[in-house]
């Protein structure tokens, strides 16, 4: 017999679980999250958050050794490394208190502990080895997130070879470093690092950095972190890693030679595994694919009443992602019929600098299905505000059907992009077309003007370049 019984059992408090819990005790459902570790999850203590603080000293530092440029003078422009990161933890711990004050506020109990499904509608919760209690629920969403994954031979010690965590508590601050792929937390550590001075190199399977990303996106970000200093390999295979006391020798396959590279750290940044095991999902109904619970287009698994949310059931890997899913499950679980969520829909924001951003298709891809397209482009340059930010390194692309008028994608390089990216967001949600973007005023002087131009451009009217 269950020690309480719930409508609503979440098992993670991630960007995906926590917001399912909230929103179903919305809805009137008496709710539960059971967490094992820290409310917020990996992308609030972690990810997301704290890697846009230290990003942020980053770029400060940068503006100040930059101060010249804007008729200003600094003396002496340096960073304390263990200060920029007591302030990145102070920002995830300040977030993480406001996640529990959200639940508290919302009603829904938090159970501190591991869970396991425990038969029908029923989970046991452990803490170390001691048992919580079972807990009964007629629905249960699985939230549980994924973790860095490892290449065999690269693991994480804790000294040289770091993943995600240990790259944003540093206790030292290397002077060369080794990042092997360039998905957006690569390319964001990278971006971190070099800034701080140190000399990165950056390997990548592809053949071209940030790979999901439109093709001249790409091509634009190389570019500008090489003439930072990164050297960027691509087509290349990490391996035959070999440490000493105080630094790591890896062997790097490309251009059909193998080079040695030795560097004093090595972050490793080749994706997530998913948080599946131990789960209990073998006495069930649930199917996986790698790892991966598969789900239909409300979250539903095969086992009934039980869902699955956010990083754990697959790309795209992202916490909004998680959040929206969430909304969806817990709407769907009260009877309100919720709209099955729209991946093309989905932006994709990397916080290094330039930053980047995109929503839909690739030119590539848009072509590759069939679309028949328009293409628009503005550079930065070529806006008045970006001229004045110092900020002129850039371009926004739109791709359009040019049958339809339907924007199919979006894709941005350069300042403040991972803010604007929302505009077409929202323009594709609304399904709007190249018409109704034309129509709409832009204010000046601002850098969401280069959207509307990049509008104009795929139909031959930009009016500034």
């Amino acid at each position: 017999m269950a020690d309480m019984n719930y409508d609503v059992i979440v098992i993670g408090g991630g960007p995906g679980g926590y917001v399912a819990a909230i929103r179903a005790a919305q809805l009137g459902l008496s709710t539960a999250v059971i967490e094992r570790e820290n409310l917020g999850g990996i992308c609030l203590n972690w990810g997301c958050i704290p890697t846009k603080a230290l990003l942020r000293s980053a770029e400060v530092l940068h503006l100040a050794k930059h101060a010249a440029d804007y008729g200003l003078s600094v003396q002496n422009a340096t960073f304390d490394l263990d200060k920029v990161v007591q302030r990145s933890r102070k920002v995830a711990n300040q977030l993480n208190g406001g996640v529990k004050h959200l639940l508290k506020k919302n009603k829904v109990t938090v159970i501190e502990g591991s869970a396991k499904l425990a038969g029908k509608g029923q989970v046991t919760v452990t803490k170390g080895s001691a048992p919580v209690g079972t807990f009964g629920a007629k629905h249960i969403i699985i939230a549980t997130g994924a973790r860095a994954r490892t290449l065999p031979g690269l693991e994480d010690d804790g000294k040289l070879v770091w993943t995600y965590r240990k790259a944003m508590t540093p206790d030292v601050m290397p002077k060369s470093l080794l990042v092997i792929g360039s998905g957006a937390i690569g390319i964001e550590f990278a971006s971190f690092y070099n800034a701080l001075g140190a000399k990165v190199t950056v390997v990548e399977v592809m053949d071209r950095i940030l790979p999901v990303e439109d093709e001249e996106i790409s091509a634009m970000a190389r570019k500008s972190f090489e003439k930072q200093g990164m050297r960027i390999i691509t087509g290349g295979k990490a391996g035959n890693l070999r440490k000493t006391a105080d630094s790591v020798t890896v062997g790097v396959e490309h251009g059909g030679k193998t080079e040695d590279i030795t560097v004093d750290r090595v972050i490793v940044a080749v994706g997530i595994s998913p948080n599946t095991e131990n789960l209990g999902l073998e006495s069930t109904k649930v199917k996986t694919d790698r790892g991966h619970i598969q789900t239909n287009a409300m979250c539903e698994t095969d086992e009934p009443g039980v869902y699955a949310i956010g990083d754990v059931t697959g790309a795209p890997w992202l916490a909004h992602k998680a959040s929206h899913e969430g909304v969806i499950v817990a709407e769907h679980i009260a009877g309100k019929h919720p709209h099955a969520l729209n991946v093309l829909g989905i932006p994709g924001c990397t916080y290094s600098h330039p930053q980047v951003a995109s929503v839909g298709l690739t030119e590539k891809k848009a072509k590759e299905k069939g679309y028949e397209v328009k293409v628009g482009r503005f550079p930065f340059i070529g806006n008045g505000k970006a001229i004045a930010l110092g900020e002129t390194e850039g371009m926004v692309k739109t791709v359009f059907d040019a049958k339809t008028g339907e924007l199919l994608g979006a894709h941005m390089i350069g300042a403040e992009v991972t803010e604007l990216i929302q505009g077409y967001t929202v323009a594709k949600t609304m399904e709007t077309t190249e018409a109704e973007l034309m129509h709409t005023v832009f204010p000046h002087p601002t850098l969401s003007e280069m959207m509307h131009e990049s509008v104009l451009d795929a139909y031959g009217r930009a009016i500034h370049f």
